[in-house]
Formats: C-alpha cells, sequence, structure tokens
C-alpha cells in the first residue's frame, strides 16, 4: 500500500489526493473546519452521513483513493472529535471518536469515545485509526497492535512546543507496538495556536519513511505486511509479553 499524508489547508485536498499516487490519504485532526475554534465545533459539527461525508465520498470514487479525515462529529447532542474512514470505492468503512480528550481544548467542547479500537482493511491491510492525543497512551497502541493493526493512522492538531511528540514519541510508538504509524499534522497558526508540522510515516522498525517540515507538504511512503511480517520476527516485542504479570498493576 502507499500511503499519503496530505499537510495543508483542506481546500487543498481534493488536488492533493489526485496527485498522490496513494492508495490512502490521511489528513488532519479536525481538517473539515480547524481545530481551535471554540463553539464553532459544534455549530459545524454534522452526522457521521452528513454533508461532509458525501463529498468525501464523491472524491474518493472520483479518484480510487481511501480517505481518513478529521472532523466535528454530531450524534444527537454530543459533539465528538472524529476522524472517518472512507475507503476507494466511496464507501464509509470506519469511525472513530478521541477518547483520550486534550486540556480544555477538547474537554470544553467535546464527548469522548468508548471504543478504542476501531479498524477496517484498506488495500490489503488492516487500518486502525487514532487522534492526535491518544497515541501519546502506550496502552492503546499496543491494544491496536494486539487486535491487528497494521497500519495506524493519526490525525492530528500538534502544536509548538511539543515537537517532541512528533519527532521521537510517534516512531517510539511504532516500534514499541511493532506497527505503521501515519502521523498527520497541521502546519499552520490558528489563535494562539502554532501548529508545528512534522507529519511522518514511520516504519515498525522505528525508521522515518516519510518526514514533512514546518511547511504544507505531500508526504508518500510504501508500507507492506511483508514488511512488517519480517520487523516482528527481528523485535520480538509482541512475542515476548508476559500478560499475566501486568493484571495486577493497577489502573
Amino acid at each position: 500500500m502507499k500511503v499519503a499524508i496530505h499537510q495543508g489547508p483542506f481546500d487543498a485536498l481534493p488536488d492533493a489526493v489526485a496527485a498522490s499516487g496513494a492508495d490512502l490519504v490521511v489528513t488532519a485532526e479536525m481538517a473539515t473546519t480547524g481545530y481551535h475554534i471554540g463553539e464553532r465545533a459544534h455549530t459545524l459539527a454534522e452526522p457521521a452521513d452528513g454533508p461532509t461525508a458525501a463529498r468525501m465520498s464523491a472524491l474518493a470514487k472520483k479518484t480510487g483513493v481511501a480517505l481518513a479525515y478529521g472532523y466535528p462529529e454530531r450524534d444527537g447532542e454530543r459533539v465528538h472529535n472524529s476522524v472517518q474512514l472512507i475507503d476507494a470505492a466511496g464507501q464509509r468503512r470506519a469511525n472513530y471518536r478521541k477518547t483520550h480528550l486534550f486540556g480544555d481544548l477538547d474537554k470544553a467542547w467535546f464527548t469522548p469515545g468508548d471504543e478504542p479500537v476501531v479498524q477496517a482493511d484498506i488495500a490489503g491491510l488492516r487500518v486502525g485509526l487514532l487522534i492526535c492525543y491518544d497515541v501519546e497512551f502506550p496502552e492503546i497502541v499496543r491494544a491496536h497492535a494486539l487486535a491487528g493493526t497494521e497500519l495506524l493512522v493519526v490525525p492530528t492538531a500538534l502544536m509548538s512546543p511539543y515537537e517532541l511528540v512528533a519527532d521521537t514519541l510517534v516512531p517510539a510508538r511504532a516500534y514499541e507496538s511493532q506497527l505503521f504509524v501515519a502521523y498527520a499534522n497541521r502546519c499552520d497558526v490558528e489563535r494562539e495556536l502554532t501548529y508545528c508540522g512534522r507529519s511522518c510515516v514511520v516504519a515498525p522498525t522505528g525508521e522515518v519513511l516519510a518526514r514533512a517540515g514546518a511547511e504544507p507538504a505531500l508526504l508518500t511512503a510504501d508500507v507492506s505486511r511483508t514488511a512488517l511480517v519480517a520487523s516482528r520476527l527481528e523485535n520480538t516485542h509482541l512475542a515476548d509479553r508476559r500478560p499475566e504479570l501486568y493484571r495486577g498493576n493497577p489502573a
């Protein structure tokens, strides 16, 4: 599979998808509306099958490229910070609601999700979904690995001065849980926040296959089950786990 990350404005997404040559294109957290928008997150929220989903489905079908995009999801009175995965035929395949909310930026406006592992098969790989702050918790990444996720897609809105997350923590998560990670950030300014870019695709070996800087970019990288199997044979973290030792640990 060729995976691409669109680190840039959402209105440039159609051209980026058409130019990507990818099987899957990933956008940032809340890409459709902006992230640090306060009460407008509720005004602009849509159901998972709303107008934006229809536009994304049409784009996927037209280009033959699967899409993962972040958006504010309305479910009755609740609004979630969500990511939706649409396959190359334009079918909605998975929808994940951010489970770990970051400070007042999230907690003031969103209801946390309660389903930690959401997956779908895309282009021959099992794709799992997380959002931004979620990836900073090793437990939920490991849960994905144990549930069969091979490529973990993480739309994000990481701001300065937290570049350490993109540069150090994300490769560590890929290595320790033995999966590919596609980490898709923003690179603009929103009110007092400056998003740092640094989007990346990381292999289970910890190798950074593609890395953006602080400017708009379209990253592409090849990910495969063959490479994943080879890495897991060499780096046996999952096989060497001893779950019986961990059960007594406090939550």
